[in-house]
Parts: structure tokens; C-alpha cells; sequence
């Protein structure tokens, strides 16, 4: 059962964002948002809502947890964290600081593209704040329906799929029932947004999936067929909630596009589901532009355009995608008043008829602060027949310099013939996240390749070890746009390994707040212990890899057929 509110909750929710530009009753896209998609079916029905909803404000990674607090409220609490991977409760804290105990999650698992990929990396209609020991369970699986539990906290499942189900996952992700719904729509406003074909050259994807257990690059459907009948499924049965109406609006204030398959859920149907091959007509889309005046559709007035924090002597950088409708000339931007100093455009003029696409044109943004404190400006776009000009806010924050000591690199843990998890200290300073440098040498010794990962978590697992090769890796810590100096250098050999997920008879890899089994065959019957000797925990089963959160403590790990092993958890 959904959980809904009333309208008197829901103003509470407005209130929290009131600091965003004003938009439509709830739910409402703005008129004529819509109106592209009318009359299309098929492929061009999905590709039309990939040119809809592709171009959006970019945001920069430090400035999410300042815009968790206007997507991710409770609407009974705005100052408590909406988290729909456990049933914890955590409170916002000022500023746009991280929660403790929280991390940013993509619901869509950034290795499945192969990592970092700036518009996919932080589309908020993806991203969502997670309790972090659920987070750990829950890795990089698939969407699924679990049948043998090896986690469980009451909102957040992993286990064994049901039969048909995982892509060849071994272990899914389960949600609660109140959120299938939530994640189906998410998935299917990623399987659009970054994987349509639509004008590319070639009819290249947006995003190759290096892991394909849901997603496909071959068929302009994007998903495995098991994974559209069960997100169908999840759909039908959990409809949109006003959490997810509200959400929606939030992000269209922040990036300027819209999950369409929140304002218009039956459109799922009309790609993937019973409807099929069928033109679009819905009552409430106008396939004609209702209002034929010259205006600005994006950014809309007294838009918020939030850069995040930095450190004093670094910049950052957004991508406004300015838009308009019958414009009859160049539109002029500026920036004025306050702090207009700090802030600069990458043009004076957007062409006319750039402004006019699907697309709309790229205006960069670019803030250089010079003192530290909290910097406001103005951004105004004028001229091109707009009667008047339209207004935006640009709000950043400029923090002293940090400091940041190199972090200690550990030897890799988890290590098979196909893959390693590259492990690290965790710092003593606030981060926002480690930059794991990985170098790949082939059997010459020279170099195949060398790339930069990001990591919340102080470990990094890759899955493309290969014979003969040789892997080393550092780790530098970044805060506020600045970098550690690189840690010390790991090395991993494949000369000399054997897989030893499948010899090892069984090892428990202690991890922050949680544990890996390494094994070959299941272990049956695994009870968990306090260091008080009080039962914590019985599993009937575990097997290769998973993964068993644990609260930070000392247990005693029994199961049948082996020694007991100690466990530290921190």
C-alpha cells in the first residue's frame, strides 16, 4: 500500500522549498511541457521523450546533499531525510553538509556504465540519500525479487532472485512495496534518458552498460525482458505517490526536466507495456502550442541555480540550458547585484534559433569566489522579443581552504582471478569522496590503461582483472574541489592467483559495516553472536560474495563444519 498525505501536509513540504521558484499546482508540468511526445508510438514515442527530457541543468557532485533537503524531505518533517533504503530516521543538517551515516546513492549503479559520466553521475532523478549500511548490502545488484533472504532491514532485501529474475546476478535488490513503484519509474526514466539512440550519430547510445543484467545496448528498449515485466508489474501495483509528485517538482526546480513517467504513468505503457505501437493522444496534452507568445521556458523565473561549495582558489562550473519559444532575435544574458563579481557567463548573447531547439543552448556558468562566505547573484536574460526580462537566482558558498593529508592505501582484499577490491584507510578530515587511480600494465609492461574512480566508501572493487596483467592502484582524498597527495602505491599480480572464491573452503572479510564470505560451496546454518554472547543473527544459508551488514561491534561467526571466526566491525 502506497503511503499518501493530505494537502494540508503537502504545504508543509511547499514551505521547506519555498526558497525554489514557484511552479504549477502539484504534479503539474509546466503548459505545453508535453506537448512534443503527442501523437508519437514506438521508438519515436521514446525517442521524443529522450529529446524532452535529455538536456537539464547540470549539477556539480559537492552540491547534492544541497539539494537532498528540497528532494528528499519527509512532507510530515521537511528536516528529516526521506530514505527509502532503511527505516532509520536521520535529520538534515545546514549548509548542504552530508549526513552522517548516509551516503548519495545511485539507484541505477554507476559501475553498470563503467563510473564516472557527468550528466548520468548527477541527474537527481537518480540519485537518492541511503542509509549506508544498506547501501553496502545492496552494492551494484540488480532490481529483484528475493527468495532466499541473506539481508534484511526491513525496507531493503538482498538475497537469491526467484527464478527467472537478476540478469545472471547471483543477488538482488529487493525494495519495500511502498518504493517498487518509485524505482520502476526511476528505471524507466534512466532506460530513456541516457540510452536512447534518438539524433546520435550513428545511433550511438548515451551510455554503454558494461554490466547488462537489466539493461541492454542492442535494442531501443533498453531493458531485458525480465526486468520490463517485473518493473510493469511494480508500476501498476505501486502507482505514483504524492512523495513522488512532490519530488518531481523539487528536481524540476532544480535541473529544469521532468521524470515523465511520474506526470504521465501510463506512458510506460505506451513503450514497454500493453499499449505498445499506439500513438500517444492523452486529454491532457495539447499537441499544439496553447500559448503563441515570445517567452522563456527555461530557466524559469526566479529559478535557484545552486553551485554547491568550494574552497577558496578553486571554481566551479553548471551548464544552464537556456530555452525559448518564438523568440524573434539573440537573447541577452548578464549577470548583476551582489556578488555578481564571483560570476561569469560563457557568452553575452545565445543565438536565437539554438535557443529554440529541443535542447535549448549550453550557457556554462563559471563561479570563482575571492573570499569566503555565502555569494549570491543575479542571472538575467533579456531581448529576443520577451516583454521584460526573466530572473534567476545563483547562490554558491566558498569555504576556507582544506587540508588534506595523502590517505594510507591497504593491499587489496576480495581477490580472485577476475577481480580485486582496492582497499584504503579511511581519513580523519572530512572528505566528499576518494579518487582511486588505477594503472593497468599488460604483459610487457607497458601501460593498457590508467583511470580515475570515485568512491564514497573506502574500497573500490573491479571486475576486469585479466592473466597476465598487473594492477596497481593510490588513493587521494578530495574535499571542496582540492586533492590530497596520492597515497602509497598498491600492486596486484595475476601471475600466481587462483580463484579463490571457489578453493578457499571459507574466509569472513571484515568491511566497514559489514562482511564478505569467501567460499566455494554454500555454508548452511550461520549463526552471529555479540561479544556478550547474546544470538545476533542465524542465516541458513550464505554463499560466494554476499555481503551481511553488521552494526559496528565484535561478533562471533558460527557455522556448521568450521571453526568459529572473530569479527570486527567498524
Amino acid at each position: 500500500m502506497k503511503i499518501r498525505f493530505n494537502n494540508a501536509i503537502l504545504t508543509v513540504a511547499a514551505i521547506a522549498m519555498a526558497a525554489l521558484s514557484a511552479l504549477p499546482a502539484s504534479g503539474e508540468a509546466p503548459t505545453g511541457y508535453y506537448s512534443s511526445i503527442y501523437g508519437k508510438s514506438g521508438r519515436e514515442l521514446k525517442n521524443s521523450v529522450y529529446s524532452l527530457i535529455r538536456p537539464h541543468n547540470v549539477l556539480t557532485y559537492g552540491s547534492l546533499w544541497y539539494h537532498f533537503p528540497y528532494t528528499d524531505c519527509r512532507l510530515d518533517n521537511p528536516s528529516v531525510v526521506w530514505d527509502m533504503y532503511s527505516a532509520k530516521t536521520y535529520y538534515f543538517r545546514s549548509g548542504g553538509s552530508s549526513v552522517s551515516g548516509m551516503n548519495k546513492e545511485h539507484s541505477v549503479p554507476k559501475s553498470w556504465w563503467g563510473g564516472y559520466e557527468i550528466d548520468a553521475y548527477t541527474d537527481l532523478n537518480h540519485l537518492y540519500p541511503s542509509d549506508a549500511t544498506a547501501n553496502t548490502a545492496k552494492l551494484n545488484y540488480p532490481l529483484g525479487e528475493v527468495s532466499k533472504i541473506d539481508f534484511n532491514n526491513g525496507v531493503t532485501k538482498t538475497g537469491s532472485p526467484v527464478t527467472g529474475q537478476g540478469g545472471g546476478s547471483a543477488v538482488v535488490f529487493e525494495p519495500a512495496d511502498e518504493y517498487k513503484g518509485d524505482f520502476a519509474r526511476t528505471y524507466f526514466y534512466m532506460a530513456t534518458c541516457y540510452s536512447t539512440p534518438a539524433t546520435k550519430v550513428g545511433n550511438e547510445p548515451d551510455l554503454t552498460w558494461k554490466y547488462t543484467y537489466m539493461m541492454n545496448n542492442s535494442d531501443w528498449l533498453t531493458l531485458q525482458k525480465w526486468a520490463i515485466d517485473m518493473m510493469l508489474r511494480w508500476a501498476r501495483e505501486d502507482p505514483v505517490s504524492d512523495k513522488e509528485i512532490a519530488r518531481n517538482d523539487a528536481v524540476y526546480k532544480i535541473q529544469n526536466n521532468r521524470n515523465p513517467f511520474i506526470d504521465h504513468p501510463d506512458l510506460i505503457e505506451y513503450i514497454w507495456g500493453e499499449k505498445a505501437g499506439q500513438p500517444y493522444n492523452p486529454d491532457d496534452i495539447d499537441p499544439d502550442d496553447p500559448d503563441p507568445s515570445t517567452r522563456l521556458v527555461n530557466p524559469t523565473q526566479d529559478l535557484t541555480i545552486e553551485f554547491g561549495e568550494v574552497g577558496l582558489g578553486k571554481m566551479l562550473q553548471t551548464t544552464v540550458y537556456v530555452k525559448g519559444k518564438h523568440l524573434t532575435g539573440n537573447l541577452s544574458v548578464t549577470v548583476y547585484r551582489d556578488d555578481a563579481a564571483m560570476f561569469k557567463t560563457s557568452v553575452a548573447e545565445v543565438p536565437r534559433m539554438t535557443a529554440m531547439t529541443d535542447q535549448g543552448y549550453p550557457l556554462v556558468i563559471t563561479y570563482t569566489p575571492t573570499t569566503v562566505g555565502e555569494h549570491t547573484c543575479r542571472l538575467i536574460i533579456s531581448d529576443g522579443g520577451l516583454t521584460g526580462s526573466y530572473g534567476a537566482q545563483l547562490k554558491a558558498a566558498c569555504r576556507p581552504k582544506p587540508t588534506l593529508t595523502a590517505p594510507v592505501a591497504l593491499p587489496a582484499q576480495n581477490v580472485t582471478s577476475t577481480g580485486y577490491t582496492a582497499m584504503w584507510q579511511a581519513s580523519s578530515e572530512e572528505v566528499d569522496f576518494y579518487i582511486v587511480t588505477r594503472t593497468v600494465y599488460g604483459a610487457d609492461n607497458t601501460v593498457v590503461e590508467r583511470q580515475e574512480f570515485t568512491a564514497e566508501e573506502i574500497g573500490y572493487y573491479f571486475d576486469d582483472l585479466q592473466p597476465g596483467q598487473r594492477h596497481t592502484y593510490h588513493v587521494q582524498s578530495s574535499r571542496l574541489g582540492y586533492t590530497s597527495e596520492p597515497s602509497n602505491e598498491i600492486e596486484l599480480s595475476t601471475s600466481g592467483i587462483d580463484d579463490i572464491g571457489a578453493t578457499m573452503p571459507a574466509a569472513f572479510l571484515a568491511m566497514d559495516g559489514a562482511v564478505r564470505v569467501k567460499c566455494g560451496d554454500a555454508l548452511r546454518g550461520v549463526d552471529i553472536y555479540n561479544i556478550n554472547g547474546q544470538h545476533v543473527r542465524h542465516l541458513e544459508a550464505v554463499y560466494n560474495d554476499d555481503i551481511i551488514a553488521l552494526p559496528r561491534g565484535i561478533y562471533i561467526l558460527t557455522t556448521a563444519g568450521y571453526r568459529p571466526a572473530k569479527l570486527v566491525i567498524k
